[in-house]
């Protein structure tokens, strides 16, 4: 690959590798910083998305599917409640404050709060390279030997054959999750996972009035909205939902048990013992894993008895069951089902199977590559990460890396999660600061050391 080089003789103080709601909250607080500080107190951050645009979980965009926490974690509130790039602003702009109040909610729906991440996104866009796949994260040695800087290669916008290289002192590492599926599984034409749901379902066109069966696997309110959707999507069509549960399990968000998305709660989980944190985790695993808003249950089955009443069954459970098999014919697949309690197994035909199956952390060795090696590990081969959300490295590395959405092991369950978004990112902010600060003290300039070289050759 032939590399470009941005501005070589420079160095970003920040760059973003991902830019989802994590790193857009990041970008904001950063935004915010440089227009009140002095021009050598601001920061130089970038950050590189490989989608062509500002996209989050658009395949699950249903329109009525709602928000599971407040507007009031938006991307700045929690940190800055005076903020213009609030929820609250977005609905003034868009002529909708009035409306949205009058609506008596806390919950926008999320074809709207996506709405409201695409115009923060645009209005700092001049942050932001789309279409910059980052490929490679190296590092960099000073004369001395220390790793102080990281070389960020991403392949061009409009030209993917080619790469251009940028130098950080500073990475945020916000690549959201993977869609988990089980083992073997290949998806296709009809073999889905949930989140390319609704552009999946555009694509079927005329051909969707000739579904007969549609399977979906899960019992997370993913899967609760897919089963809601794909049937009134499909109205000739019987959708069953198939799971090891004996039914959903609705979901905790009761205030007490709501308080473990508090930021402070952060601060517990993250000095508590391991035994402590993993039975926090076991505790309040119904607040977000495999649970369903409760209203979306007593709808689903509201649904299945009048259609029982009716004689007319569309929406089917296969509770207590798994799926062991499914065979790809010409015309349909076949799935074979087992009812656990017995072993009993049956074969549905079926022309689509939804797996709603979840989402899993994407794999950091693969994409820091020699840069993972600086990272140290705990007793589980996880990264060990400061409650800076600062990777704890080797001490020859002055560099940073910040890791937002892969943290749940250091900082507990929101790490994934919206609820503290706005107040990580003013973490981030304020722990980038003070290591300039104290980079400036020991006498480490901004530029980059004309002795500095890549670990590897990044640079052909």
């Amino acid at each position: 690959m032939n590399a470009l080089h941005d501005e070589p003789d420079a160095i970003h103080d920040l760059i973003g590798v991902g830019f989802g709601p994590s790193n857009l909250a990041l970008a904001i607080a950063v935004e915010e910083h440089n227009s009140r500080a002095a021009p050598d107190q601001r920061l130089r951050a970038r950050f590189l998305e490989r989608q062509p645009s500002f996209g989050w979980h658009r395949g699950m965009l249903i329109d009525d599917a709602t928000m599971q926490v407040s507007f009031l974690k938006d991307l700045v509130t929690m940190r800055n409640p005076t903020s213009d790039f609030s929820f609250l602003c977005f609905l003034r702009e868009r002529g909708r404050l009035v409306d949205f109040l009058n609506a008596k909610t806390l919950f926008p729906l999320r074809i709207e709060f996506h709405e409201y991440f695409e115009w923060a996104a645009a209005r700092i866009a001049h942050q932001v390279d789309y279409g910059a796949e980052v490929v490679s994260v190296e590092p960099v040695l000073a004369e001395n030997g220390e790793v102080r800087w990281f070389d960020v290669v991403s392949r061009v916008p409009g030209a993917p054959e080619r790469t251009v290289v940028r130098r950080a002192r500073n990475i945020s590492v916000a690549v959201g999750l993977e869609p988990h599926l089980p083992p073997d599984t290949e998806l296709s034409d009809r073999i889905w996972h949930n989140s390319q749901l609704m552009p999946r379902v555009r694509e079927l066109g005329g051909s969707a009035a000739s579904m007969g069966r549609i399977l979906v696997l899960g019992a997370g309110q993913s899967a609760a909205e897919a089963v809601d959707y794909l049937h009134r999507s499909f109205p000739e069509a019987e959708v069953c939902a198939v799971f090891a549960k004996y039914g959903y399990t609705p979901a905790d968000d009761s205030p007490f048990a709501n308080r473990i998305f508090d930021p402070e709660a952060v601060d517990v989980y993250f000095q508590a013992r391991p035994e402590v944190k993993q039975s926090l985790v076991d505790y309040h695993r119904s607040t977000n894993y495999s649970v369903v808003d409760m209203d979306l249950i007593e709808s689903l089955y509201a649904t299945m008895y009048r259609e029982k009443v009716q004689g007319h069954e569309r929406l089917r459970v296969r509770n207590v069951s798994r799926i062991r098999d499914v065979r790809t014919l010409d015309d349909r697949l076949d799935v074979t089902v087992e009812f656990l309690p017995t072993g009993e197994r049956e074969v549905l035909s079926a022309d689509l199977l939804v797996h709603a199956t979840g989402y899993r952390p994407r794999d950091l060795d693969q994409l820091l590559g020699r840069t993972a090696k600086l990272c140290l590990r705990d007793d589980n081969d996880a990264v060990r990460v400061g409650r800076d959300h600062r990777v704890e490295a080797a001490p020859d590395v002055t560099a940073g890396i910040y890791l937002q959405g892969a943290t749940e092991h250091t900082h507990g369950l929101t790490s994934t999660l919206l609820s503290t978004t706005a107040v990580r990112s003013g973490e981030i902010l304020d722990s980038l600061l003070t290591h300039r600060a104290s980079d400036a003290e020991a006498g480490i300039g901004p530029r980059v050391d004309s002795s500095a070289r890549p670990s590897v050759n990044s640079w052909a």
